[in-house]
């Protein structure tokens, strides 16, 4: 969740933001789209007011729900136009609709990875392929999206088709309500910006500032510069100019390409002091032995001397403005953020907080339809056997001499497909030995405190294992109650051996009893990974780290997602190792505080809220 800006940065947040709406009114499809992350709320809906106010009269606005089927979202069947007159009647589906318009998706942050793909291939060919229910219609249309990300963490975010081809993302979290106000821009100036757009020139050397820019920023796609691009052209249109300026490409920077950046772009060269400057010109000083260049008229040393200097600027103009652009942008703790969100993105296929998905017949959500007997409580759904049988009326009533309006057979019959998510049990397992207690055991218990009221929203069941001295205790065994889970924490007691292996055996066993309840355990690991502590429970350096080891191994054959936070300090292998021979996942926060581990270990285990 974003902090709450001063007054200031959060007009110039706004500003942008508007900004941002009136380049897409101008160019939708350019453009792209716009990943609006902000939770429900008055500025989110100033901000979507003030989208819409500025689009031209008559221009498409349609709202994608989160459950939107195939038919409603790329077009099929009409079924009643179609069983009314005994052929296949096409029906438009909502983004054929939204030819030249925008389209607005509720929830983005959850659709599924399958509407996000058809979404992307029709914006990628600009056009609706409809080839189901007996029809085979293409429909050309462009549009641009607006996503509405109301996720709570890091880790919630659009699916990667998505964002990559939506242009500006914007945050409003961080907006107080008194700032989002009006609007500079009105419809008749966008609608003024779009006649001049097709006329807006960009010179060769700032488009390709824009591309290296991507590059120093680590953006791996093409789509973020081309995107820029059309940003800027449609801020010059917007002022009025038929050229894109330095000022265009700072915004279109500022607004497109910081927002995808994945590494800091390097400093620029610093100058070397006068004295250094000097003795480098001193052997330089000397005239070369050439003959002396032959004389040239006035005009020829004007005209080369104005071309030197126009190319002198061309050449100290492109890349460095944009990086400089993007520095002044960037957040001052990205590389933090870029770890964590490294880690999210790997997490979010695998199972984590949310649990597994479990396929059913009869229990959980809809997830689509398939040809089966309505049998052993499975139901049948009425409406897509009747899609699937109309195509072939008119065939049936001929060759079974019917004068029936519809005809059903067996093969026509479509079941609903449901899935569930399993419930998720969190076991947390905490280093309390003498060197954690000295280093970060209070930051380890505060980040537990804050998964622990994170899993008592989702209704998970938790649990806590300590090792510490000789051994490993099961303080807490699997619960929602967070009043019971903050009162054995708050008992954690500190010091003693680091009895590494023991802790991860008791894990182990507390895994094996959670799946054989039907139950989705993730594992998570707070310690620093340096065991001098035997499973006899004798201390031994060498041995100890052998055992833990081998009990890191024998979970990783569980199959079960685990991280592994090290908390020491100064990070040191040991921890990585443990990672490594456990299959997880490796954090080191050596400066971290509580909300930051918290923060960390829900973006690794994929925490929903």
């Amino acid at each position: 969740m974003s902090a709450v800006l001063d007054y200031d940065s959060a007009a110039a947040a706004w500003q942008d933001s508007v900004t941002a709406a009136a380049l897409l009114a101008i160019d939708p499809y350019g453009v792209g789209g716009v990943c609006l992350r902000a939770l429900p709320g008055p500025v989110r809906d100033r901000w979507v007011q003030v989208a819409r106010e500025l689009l031209p009269p008559g221009t498409p606005w349609r709202r994608i729900p989160i459950n939107v089927s195939d038919s409603r979202l790329l077009g099929g069947l009409d079924l009643t136009a179609t069983l009314r007159s005994g052929r296949p009647v096409l029906e438009k589906g909502v983004l054929a609709e939204s030819d030249g318009g925008l389209v607005v998706l509720a929830m983005a942050e959850r659709i599924p990875l399958a509407t996000a793909g058809k979404l992307g291939a029709v914006i990628d060919n600009n056009e609706v392929a409809v080839e189901r229910d007996g029809l085979a219609e293409r429909i050309a249309t462009r549009f641009g999206v607006i996503a509405l990300d109301e996720g709570a963490h890091d880790d919630e975010r659009p699916v990667g088709p998505l964002r990559d081809r939506l242009g500006c993302h914007l945050d409003l979290n961080g907006i107080p309500v008194n700032v989002a106000g009006g609007c500079e821009y009105s419809a008749d100036e966008i609608e003024a910006a779009r006649h001049l757009l097709p006329s807006v020139e960009c010179s060769d050397q700032l488009a390709e500032a824009l591309c290296a820019g991507g590059l120093a920023l680590g953006i791996g796609s093409l789509r973020a510069p081309l995107q820029a691009l059309r940003a800027a052209r449609a801020a010059a249109a917007l002022e009025g100019r038929c050229e894109v300026n330095e000022d265009d490409i700072r915004l279109a920077t500022r607004l497109i390409m910081v927002p995808r950046a994945t590494q800091v772009p390097p400093a620029p060269p610093e100058e070397a002091p006068e004295e250094e400057q000097q003795e480098q010109q001193q052997p330089s000083e000397q005239p070369p032995e050439e003959p002396p260049p032959e004389p040239e008229t006035e005009q020829d040393e004007g005209e080369d001397s104005g071309d030197d200097d126009e190319q002198a600027q061309l050449d100290g103009i492109p890349q460095e403005l944009v990086l400089e652009a993007a520095r002044a942008a960037l957040p001052d703790n990205l590389f933090e953020r870029l770890k964590i969100k490294e880690l999210a993105q790997r997490g979010q296929s695998q199972a984590g907080q949310a649990g597994a998905l479990q396929q059913g017949g009869a229990r959980g959500r809809p997830a689509g339809v398939r040809r089966g007997s309505p049998r052993s409580g499975v139901r049948l759904n009425v409406v897509e056997t009747l899609r699937a049988a109309a195509p072939w009326q008119t065939l049936r009533r001929e060759q079974q001499q019917s004068e029936r309006k519809v005809i059903v057979q067996p093969d026509d019959f479509r079941v609903t497909r449901y899935k569930q998510r399993t419930q998720t049990t969190t076991i947390f397992t905490v280093d309390a030995s003498g060197s954690a207690a000295m280093n970060r055991l209070s930051e380890a218990k505060g980040a537990v405190e804050l998964l622990l009221a994170e899993c008592y929203v989702r209704r998970d069941e938790v649990a806590l294992i300590s090792f510490r001295g000789t051994g490993a205790e099961e303080l807490l065994p699997p619960t929602r109650s967070l009043t019971r889970a903050k009162r054995s924490l708050a008992g954690l007691p500190g010091g003693g051996g680091t009895p590494l292996a023991s802790g991860l055996d008791a894990a182990r066993d507390l895994i094996e009893e959670v799946q054989r309840k039907g139950n989705t355990p993730v594992l998570i690991v707070l310690t620093d990974g340096r065991a001098n502590v035997t499973r006899a429970g004798v201390g031994g350096r060498e041995q100890a780290q052998k055992d833990a080891t081998e009990a890191a191994q024998m979970l990783r054959v569980t199959g079960v997602r685990s991280l592994v936070v090290d908390t020491s300090p100064r990070p040191r292998p040991m921890g990585r190792e443990l990672a490594e021979a456990m299959g997880g996942d490796y954090l080191p926060l050596p400066r971290a505080d509580a909300s930051s581990i918290s923060e960390a270990v829900q973006a690794v285990t994929g925490a929903k809220g």
